[in-house]
């Protein structure tokens, strides 16, 4: 049986897309593991692993502009749809952190799913590490911003540079973070 893995990043985000991935694992993968319980170089190193080694990789994005029309619910389901209908082997199941998924091939949603099965784990870091990296590439438009440090999410500097400079184009206008003066 073919199992895929598919997990999201950036849910929470201010800025940004969401990004979701999907992995069929050739064999056992040492070290994986949740990317959030990941250094970032380690991240990194299993990464490579992973498209070395996986049979399948494939990843969706939907950008601020998707969330922002039809909410992040919504988006992060279509990313996932997206991300395991552009997989290059048709899974016969998908194990999906969270809840399943109104798709025409049998998933399952699972809680906690990037701490228990490594296709899970991989769908995880893959899609950490390309949204990262799609967000380290925006820190250099905007630098006032950070996003090569947070990522997109509401810290201090972020929200402070919100304040000062308003909203980016890449900025979820629906999501509203907690500061006073935001133009």
């Amino acid at each position: 049986m073919i199992i895929a893995g598919v997990d999201e990043v950036g849910r929470g985000c201010l800025a940004g897309p969401v990004v979701a991935a999907a992995v069929i694992l050739n064999n056992s993968i040492d070290s994986l593991n949740d990317s959030k319980k990941l250094s970032k170089k380690k991240r990194e190193v299993l990464y490579i692993k992973i498209l070395e080694n996986a049979i399948s990789v494939a990843v969706g994005v939907k950008w601020n502009d998707y969330i922002d029309k039809h909410n992040i619910k919504i988006a992060s389901e279509d990313a996932m749809k997206d991300a395991i209908s552009s997989l290059s082997v048709r899974p016969d199941k998908v194990l999906v952190d969270g809840f399943s998924l109104d798709i025409q091939i049998e998933n399952e949603g699972i809680i906690k799913g990037d701490q228990k099965y490594e296709q899970i784990m991989a769908a995880s870091i893959i899609a950490k590490v390309t949204r990262d990296e799609i967000m380290r590439s925006f820190h250099y438009i905007y630098p006032q911003y950070d996003f090569i440090s947070n990522s997109g999410y509401g810290t201090k500097k972020h929200l402070e540079a919100l304040d000062k400079y308003s909203y980016t184009p890449i900025h979820r206008l629906t999501f509203k973070p907690i500061s006073s003066n935001i133009k």
